[in-house]
């Protein structure tokens, strides 16, 4: 068909393994729509921790596969990192020793989800998907619930103590493995036991999601093969929007914002449960 070409998206493994894309995309058409929807999530992602449940959807509606759209949006997602960064430095001022301290944490849990996440073959994480859509989906449905809770706030002991190092380090390596909903738990865990205040919470949540999604990148660039321009186009999308979204977002209606976003979520999951190949 002239004017369009079929892109072959799928991953290529050590053992011959592979995982095909059935879309046929116009050519460059499919970039520009990855900038917009990269836009978009990062706009919206670095103000609540909801960019995966736009960008991994956009890339599959763009024709990637979903093994293949899962690593080349967990490599894109660096490029909220520094938008993030310089748009948050009156909430990160002091916080040097916490993030040194923690993105080490995070670091490693996104390591551990990477390294997890390219054993598994393309089969069983397309069945895995729908479910991983709609609990990252729930998760911002209830975060205002889970971070209003007095009782997770005043347990106090050992087991308060505790719930910041093994929640951050299960939340990282669940980022590293798939991570749409990781922020929004994060945010919530932030919360808890870190700072109550949304805006200095938000700030430190983008950091240590930006440790943990760096180290997946690198594993990814250096031991399968990514599709360079989905990454490049989705990252250059995402580091505009993480650039406007700390200020924007916050001028946005979360609670209208968050239903849409979860109910899109929940609807993606249903349609990817019922046709696996998206």
């Amino acid at each position: 068909m002239a004017g369009r070409r079929r892109v072959s998206t799928g991953v290529a493994w050590a053992d011959g393994r592979s995982e095909p894309a059935a879309h046929t995309v116009t050519p460059g058409l499919r970039e520009l729509f990855l900038v917009g929807a990269g836009m978009v999530a990062g706009l919206v992602g670095t103000a609540g921790g909801i960019t995966s449940l736009v960008s991994y959807p956009a890339l599959l509606l763009a024709g990637v596969a979903p093994l293949q759209a899962n690593i080349a949006n967990l490599i894109a997602l660096v490029a909220c990192w520094p938008g993030s960064a310089v748009t948050s430095q009156p909430e990160l001022r002091g916080r040097g020793p916490w993030l040194r301290r923690w993105g080490v944490v995070a670091a490693a849990g996104g390591t551990a989800g990477s390294l997890l996440l390219l054993h598994t073959s393309a089969g069983v994480f397309g069945r895995l998907v729908p479910f991983l859509v709609a609990a990252g989906s729930l998760a911002l449905l209830f975060q205002p619930w889970l971070a209003a809770r007095p009782s997770w706030q005043d347990g106090g002991g050992k087991g308060r103590v505790l719930l910041l190092p093994v929640g951050l380090l299960a939340l990282s390596v669940y980022n590293g493995y798939f991570g749409a909903g990781s922020g929004v738990l994060l945010l919530a865990l932030l919360l808890l036991t870190t700072d109550p205040l949304m805006a200095r919470a938000n700030a430190l949540k983008n950091m240590v999601v930006g440790a943990a999604t760096i180290t997946s990148a690198v594993l990814f660039a250096v031991l399968t093969r990514v599709d360079w321009a989905a990454v490049g186009a989705l990252a250059a999308g995402l580091f505009v929007g993480s650039l406007a979204g700390p200020w924007v977002a916050r001028r946005l209606p979360p609670g209208v914002l968050r239903w849409l976003v979860a109910l899109t979520g929940l609807a993606l999951a249903i349609r990817l449960w019922l046709d696996p190949a998206g």
